[in-house]
């Protein structure tokens, strides 16, 4: 491969795709993982996640010599962090790990080059970063172009997203914003909306806040219903018909790397001023409680009037429909629960999107529908709408398949 022109640090579900993409546009990409069976699979032109398309992209990119990955960086005149951002115990966020992106991309850089955050991040960041570089470089200082640039792309729909979403770009000062819009604009047929650093990081906590927090109210509304005898379902279609309402569906929580994570990154930083989104953050993970529960007290209930333990079904490990993302997942967490107060009745795990798992032993959906007498679908994956369910069975529907 030539002299790479981008540095793509972090090859998991953004990082890849956003090298592939780059690479479709004939731009040598140097990927960069700390995994070397993930280098391994990519530069055999494979991909270690599922994700729609992505394969061929991969494949074309590596054939053709426009992406090579490794577990180092090289030198290239654009560096992009896309690395995990998770957060520690009592919910604080860690930026260890662009911390060390950014530590080992300081030596090779050099005056003009373009630097780019796309991992979710704590307000204050890019700044942080590139405070960092200047105390190892400061012969750097006032040279390179520094820039936040989120991402917002749909898991299963990435490749059309990552080219037609419009994205947020903030730089440390106008010149850098001015310059990541620049490389943006080589690839990304959306709207590049430019602003600052600081802005752009609260851009991405706020988008995906709002959205924890409306499903939080569709999830609080199905507490509700449960108790009051009302199928939560139909009473989101009928007030949905208000022209000005638009209620979400509820689920057995918030999973994924975004919705799940991002709100604490504000409530962390700002705890007094933050509670709706603490609150919503509460009832979303306390569902997923509520759903283990409620597997636990039917079990109980089936022995008492059986006489016998019950064969259960629990229908979807990922996080969301449709996707083999176990990542914070409301379902892995209710199944690892329901697990835990086992009592030798015999359980089928299902995930159709995953052919094995480390810790749970997976059986084909539609063996578990035949055999089990509870059902709880937790991910509403399209297979399961497509499931003919004997009378008799109790089931469990905490997304709603039963109301497609």
């Amino acid at each position: 491969m030539n002299q790479p022109e981008v540095v793509m640090i972090g090859m998991g579900y953004i990082g890849l795709p956003t090298a592939a993409l780059i690479a479709q546009n004939k731009r040598y990409v140097h990927g960069v993982d700390i995994n070397p069976e993930v280098v391994e699979t990519i530069n055999a032109g494979k991909i270690h996640i599922v994700e729609p398309e992505l394969d061929e992209a991969v494949l074309k990119a590596v054939t053709h010599g426009y992406l090579k990955a490794a577990i180092t960086p090289v030198k290239a005149n654009t560096y992009i962090i896309v690395v995990p951002t998770p957060f520690k115990d009592k919910n604080q966020p860690d930026i260890s790990f662009v911390k060390a992106a950014t530590l080992a991309i300081i030596p090779l850089l050099k005056e003009e080059d373009l630097y780019i955050i796309e991992s979710t991040s704590p307000i204050g960041t890019t700044e942080r970063m590139l405070e960092l570089i200047y105390e190892h470089r400061p012969e750097l200082k006032g040279k390179l172009y520094v820039a936040y640039c989120p991402e917002r792309v749909l898991p299963g729909n990435v490749m059309f997203e990552l080219v037609n979403n419009d994205r947020v770009i903030g730089g440390v000062d106008d010149v850098s914003t001015d310059k990541a819009a620049e490389f943006y604009a080589q690839f990304i047929k959306g709207t590049l909306h430019k602003t600052n650093a600081r802005t752009a990081e609260m851009c991405k906590l706020v988008e995906n806040s709002s959205r924890d927090v409306q499903i939080a109210f569709a999830n609080e509304l199905s507490l509700i219903c449960d108790k009051a005898g009302i199928n939560v379902w139909e009473l989101i279609s009928l007030a949905n018909k208000h022209p000005r309402v638009n209620i979400l569906n509820p689920g057995c929580g918030v999973g994924g790397h975004c919705i799940a994570v991002d709100p604490y990154f504000i409530v962390a930083d700002y705890p007094m001023e933050s509670k709706i989104i603490g609150t919503a953050r509460e009832i979303n993970n306390y569902k997923s409680f509520w759903c283990a529960e409620r597997i636990k007290n039917t079990k109980l209930e089936f022995q008492l009037k059986h006489g016998r333990k019950p064969k259960i079904a629990l229908m979807g490990l990922a996080f969301k429909p449709n996707i083999d993302d176990l990542r914070e997942s409301p379902a892995k967490y209710i199944v690892q629960k329901v697990l835990q107060n086992a009592q030798d009745e015999e359980y089928y795990i299902v995930e159709p999107n995953i052919t094995s798992h480390k810790v749970f032993k997976l059986t084909d959906y539609q063996k578990a529908v035949d055999k089990a007498d509870i059902i709880a679908f937790l991910v509403a994956h399209k297979q399961f709408k497509e499931l003919t369910i004997e009378r008799g069975k109790q089931v469990l529907d905490f997304c709603g398949i039963m109301n497609n």
